[in-house]
């Protein structure tokens, strides 16, 4: 009796998803990120709940295990150093970013960690076809 491919299938679909997911988180990342600046610089409103440090620990501890999952599971597959180094040079920027006073330098910071933590997931996509 042969095995079913859909096991695999299954966990192929779970990888790409988690990858799809941390490209969501980062994106969220970047919005929260430019919205905190021109809500709380403009308008002055929201700084207690948008600058908030739990926001920024909760979103890097999301970020870090969606990225050691999806990327690792698909380094496990596909061999290729490229995302693995990229998104977790994205992540070094995040944690950066918690160790800087808020303000334009942990913005930097973490809007460059969240471009490069997604293009590790999108080649970590293109890697494991």
């Amino acid at each position: 009796m042969a095995s079913s491919p859909a096991p695999y299938a299954n966990r192929i679909s779970l990888r790409r998803r988690l990858d799809h997911v941390g490209i969501a988180l980062a994106g969220l990342c970047a919005v929260h990120c430019l919205a905190t600046l021109l809500i709380v610089s403009a308008l002055g409103l929201g700084s207690h709940f948008l600058l908030a440090e739990s926001i920024h620990r909760t979103g890097l501890m999301l970020a870090v295990m969606v990225a050691a999952l999806a990327i690792g599971w698909g380094f496990m597959r596909h061999r290729r150093v490229a995302p693995l180094a990229i998104a977790g040079s994205g992540i070094a920027l995040m944690a950066a970013a918690l160790l800087v006073e808020h303000g334009v330098g942990e913005l930097w910071l973490t809007l460059a960690g969240v471009a490069l933590v997604s293009a590790g997931h999108v080649l970590n996509l293109r890697a494991a076809r």
